[in-house]
């Protein structure tokens, strides 16, 4: 029964439908700026996280597509997400937080975008606005002086 257990830990459940396995992540420690004292010289707490998108067999290529957009310039050229997370001092919680945020990016990759509807402006709207620039124009148009080639016969 370690075996079943043991398999899902390696495993990141972005959705029902979308796993990823923890071997197509790849993790690297840096010193972190920020609070930690003299901690902060001597501990690698900040997490970089590289996750290949182009190469992920665990993606559908409409996912794919999406999150390469929705990434924009934290893609590399060679379409490596690359996630930084130094927000906490101990790297275990640094981790997990860079996981959390690659699934949640994912996820929002994963929903489709509606399909934009086209729509007409009502007869109605289209006549208020044509009456509103009418009035407008005039109103302009009152506030100018009288032009003298204009002689009243």
């Amino acid at each position: 029964m370690n075996e079943p257990t043991e398999e899902r830990r390696k495993v990141i459940e972005v959705t029902d439908t979308i796993l990823i396995p923890e071997e197509e992540l790849d993790f690297s420690f840096v010193r972190s700026s920020g609070p930690g004292g003299q901690n902060v010289n001597k501990v690698a707490t900040a997490v970089q996280l590289r996750f290949d998108v182009g190469a992920s067999p665990s993606l559908p290529p409409d996912v794919r597509e999406r999150l390469l957009r929705l990434a924009g310039n934290r893609v590399t050229g060679e379409g490596v997400l690359v996630i930084e997370a130094r927000r906490f001092r101990s790297q275990h919680r640094n981790r997990e937080d860079a996981v959390q945020r690659l699934a949640t990016l994912i996820r929002r990759a994963a929903e489709r975008p509606k399909k934009r509807r086209k729509t007409r402006p009502s007869k109605a709207s289209v006549e208020r606005r044509l009456d509103s620039k009418q009035r407008r124009g005039k109103l302009k148009s009152s506030r100018k002086p009288p032009r003298p080639d204009r002689g009243e016969d």
